[in-house]
């Protein structure tokens, strides 16, 4: 499953939430074993139009440990590959759900995408970062997760980035669409588990 580009024509939310997450990874050491040439960004339209369910997600293109292949009640299965223009292979797919994303306020917005990132595992294998415990996503206790994402948003906006990196995200979806006329970006379905053929 390869990437393609969206028109040009309108505003392009994938491109600048992609410009956004680099400037996180470049100013936030512990986000720093993230390779954005290796991680997706694609948004889907939310099923709803209310502030109501996910914001984001991030998706791993590997089973645990970074295992490319996985068993299951005896059945080998793989993730469907998804590869970019030039062929290399994502590792990690970061989907955003609009419209109900572009409006939450400014803060709650960065704090997401803080959120999503630091979800990559610090092996940057394609596997999630993993916690002790039956929560393994959000260390046991997902207030002590945002807590952690908080502080890192907060030192990020310390840190003093540029207003044209984040500043799209002043603007509601009405607002960008109202300014340039329609919203576009990547979209990618989710890629499918692929039962593999025994050898």
């Amino acid at each position: 499953m390869g990437l393609s580009p969206s028109p040009r024509s309108g505003f392009d939310f994938t491109l600048h939430v992609r410009r956004l997450c680099d400037d996180m990874i470049g100013r936030l050491v512990e986000l720093k074993h993230i390779d954005l040439e290796r991680v997706a960004i694609s948004f889907c339209q939310a099923r709803k139009g209310t502030l109501e369910g996910m914001y984001a997600s991030l998706a791993p293109l590997r089973f645990p440990g970074g295992r490319a292949e996985t068993v299951r009640r005896g059945q080998r299965w793989g993730i469907q590959r998804l590869v970019d223009a030039r062929g290399r292979e994502m590792l990690y797919l970061l989907n955003f759900y609009l419209p109900r994303f572009l409006d939450l306020e400014l803060r709650q917005k960065l704090s997401t995408v803080v959120h999503e990132l630091w979800h990559v595992g610090p092996r940057f294998d394609g596997d999630l970062r993993r916690f002790g415990g039956r929560c393994y996503a959000h260390s046991g206790s997902k207030r002590r997760y945002e807590a952690l994402v908080e502080r890192l948003t907060s030192r990020w906006l310390a840190l003093d980035p540029p207003e044209s990196v984040y500043g799209f995200l002043r603007h509601d979806f009405r607002g960008l669409v109202r300014r340039y006329g329609k919203v576009v970006g990547v979209r990618i379905p989710p890629p499918k588990l692929i039962r593999l053929v025994q050898s």
